[in-house]
């Protein structure tokens, strides 16, 4: 690997994202407090746009305190800006049309990973070499503008209510996301975008190879389970209470029964999300270690990259 592609000295972190984060949730939590007391709704903007962009802003810091190569911090910015903004209106257009099906959240998965794919390939292009590595840090930037956006506009649609603003329901969703979003966006484009780079062998086109095949239905699948998770833990929870069922046949559930099913269908969500997460995890690392990248050299000899 030529010494022209890494910096002459290893990039200093400063851990800007974890500062910027706390800082940030404490703004947030400050800005809270002055709507509630004001019930000044000029404020209610703040909070969307702190609630929905601290953390995936904050992923984006983290990827740039660890590119190499030629991959700058702009381009990291820029990844972020166009998988929020390119990323929710094509995925709108390209889902306006759908319709209530069996299907449905296979093919919301489909047009939204490939919405943020194209975003990742365009931007990336340029980058050299493509290792798994940069298309990891890459990819997540990408997830995390598009998690940003569309994390706002749920907020804004949870906060807008016939009776006015509901500012818990607001706050409910941004809290819910932001926690979310580092399992579900963040890590769908991160892990696509390890196995993309990764399968350049450090050329500089992208190459469409039977993994990068397999990791796109997987970041799918992912998503299309996340986003139906819902509905298939209120499923289970039916089955598995054994007198839900019949009662079903009555075409409402009794109140006792409404509640066992309630409940077991809040431990299976939950459930599912973390299962969902951690086999996301699983296949990062997997395609992060089986396309380790080289140790730079410089100069006056080698230095290891900092793992991710």
């Amino acid at each position: 690997m030529d010494a022209q592609y890494y910096p002459a000295a290893r990039t200093h972190r400063h851990g800007w994202w974890w500062k910027a984060l706390l800082i940030g949730l404490a703004l947030w939590i400050a800005t809270i407090f002055v709507t509630a007391s004001t019930l000044n709704p000029n404020l209610i903007p703040t909070l969307i746009l702190l609630g929905s962009f601290l953390v995936p802003f904050s992923v984006v810091l983290f990827a740039v305190e660890r590119i190499t190569g030629n991959l700058a911090p702009i381009q990291v910015f820029l990844a972020f800006f166009a998988g929020g903004v390119v990323g929710v209106l094509a995925a709108s257009l390209l889902e306006a049309d759908l319709h209530v099906t069996t299907w449905i959240y296979l093919r919301v998965g489909l047009i939204e990973e490939a919405v943020k794919a194209l975003v990742l390939l365009v931007v990336g292009r340029s980058v050299v070499p493509k290792t798994a590595r940069q298309g990891a840090l890459l990819g997540a930037s990408v997830g995390a503008g598009f998690a940003a956006f569309e994390s706002a506009g749920y907020a804004f649609n949870a906060a807008v209510t016939s009776q006015g603003i509901d500012l818990a329901s607001m706050l409910q969703t941004e809290a819910m996301r932001s926690i979310l979003t580092p399992v579900c966006h963040v890590l769908w484009t991160a892990l696509l975008g390890a196995v993309i780079f990764g399968a350049t062998a450090h050329a500089a086109k992208y190459r469409l190879t039977g993994r990068v095949i397999v990791a796109f239905v997987a970041v799918v699948i992912l998503h299309a389970l996340w986003d139906s998770m819902g509905g298939l833990a209120a499923l289970i929870a039916v089955v598995v209470t054994g007198n839900a069922v019949p009662a079903l046949e009555y075409g409402f559930l009794r109140p006792g029964t409404s509640e066992e099913v309630s409940s077991l269908s809040s431990v299976f969500y939950f459930a599912g999300i973390i299962i969902i997460s951690a086999a996301g995890l699983a296949g990062l690392r997997l395609a992060l270690r089986r396309h380790r990248d080289p140790a730079p050299r410089l100069p006056h000899g080698p230095y290891p990259e900092r793992p991710l």
